[in-house]
């Protein structure tokens, strides 16, 4: 998931460069709900961990 917020944040850099504004708008706006969300799923399987039974 890292992966696609880190390719929407290129993908809205440069298209920031060539004036598409609406286009580089949207494009952060995914890269940033992206990364919230793989903040939220990194946090919760830390405090989770893997409880493996032996």
């Amino acid at each position: 998931m890292l992966n696609y917020a880190i390719t929407f944040f290129i993908i809205a850099i440069v298209a920031a460069f060539l004036g598409f504004s609406g286009i580089a708008g949207s494009a952060a706006g995914i890269a940033q709900i992206l990364f919230f969300v793989f903040l939220v799923i990194a946090v919760i399987s830390f405090l989770t961990g893997r409880r493996g039974v032996m």
